[in-house]
């Protein structure tokens, strides 16, 4: 009988070890949401790619899509993580934006059940007459200097996920952001020098470019990198949107 006991044991041992590292290997699922009704940035499919392979390398089962209709209670639920990609609607257009009615209601309950959002680059250039989405986001786009100058990037917070691998400065060549409407109380993680651009900004918030913040019950990180197909590709990026997952996921 001890021995019989004794194999079920095995037997049991045995097939557990063969179902818990699949069952192990799935942390969620993504959602990348790259619908844009505005300005069509030509980085967005490049950078949707680019996060299905984070998002797969990082144990993540990843969709993607551009219909506003996956924006309702029961087509979110199975999400930890919504990515919004450089999202733009029409300022001078209130009904180019999408997340009203039902709609708007999802993306908060989605926050309100404690998960996350993350919004890349013109995600801030977003549903300017919605004011919940703007305080979501952590203020809105107001206006950029011309075209992809290199500028100088600071990590300030570098114990943060999507920081801890990146270097405290870095060159960077991108579309630079300045905000309106910045939420002063955001986590800034990482800052751009005004100066290195050959502009100088009199708003001492102007220089934030990546940040995150605890709202509405689950977890918003911003960032304002990501215009050029060629971003998506490079390590630092990488690292950074890696980071920004695990946080936006509460891992």
């Amino acid at each position: 009988m001890f021995s019989r006991r004794l194999w079920i044991g095995f037997v049991a041992a045995a097939a557990a070890s063969l179902v818990a590292p699949a069952f192990a290997a799935g942390k969620g699922k993504i959602l990348v949401y790259s619908g844009s009704t505005g300005f069509r940035h030509d980085s967005i499919p490049t950078a949707v790619d680019a996060l299905k392979k984070i998002g797969a390398q990082a144990g993540y089962t990843v969709d993607a899509t551009e219909d506003p209709e996956v924006f309702s209670a029961d087509k979110l639920k199975d999400y930890k993580v919504l990515i919004l990609v450089s999202t733009t609607t029409d300022p001078k257009k209130p009904e180019s934006e999408w997340f009203t009615g039902s709609r708007l209601d999802a993306l908060k309950g989605f926050l309100a059940a404690g998960k996350g959002v993350i919004g890349l680059h013109a995600a801030a250039d977003s549903h300017y007459n919605t004011g919940w989405y703007g305080q979501m986001i952590g203020g809105y786009f107001d206006h950029h200097p011309k075209g992809t100058p290199q500028a100088t990037v600071t990590v300030v917070d570098p114990k943060h996920p999507a920081t801890a691998k990146l270097p405290k400065t870095a060159q960077r060549v991108d579309e630079w952001y300045y905000y309106k409407d910045l939420d002063p109380t955001l986590h800034v993680l990482i800052t751009v020098d005004p100066k290195s651009i050959g502009s100088g900004e009199p708003d001492v918030n102007a220089n934030a470019i990546v940040w995150y913040h605890a709202f509405g019950g689950g977890r918003v990180f911003y960032s304002g990198l990501g215009h050029t197909n060629e971003s998506y590709g490079e390590p630092y990026i990488v690292d950074l949107l890696t980071g920004a997952i695990a946080y936006a996921a509460g891992r």
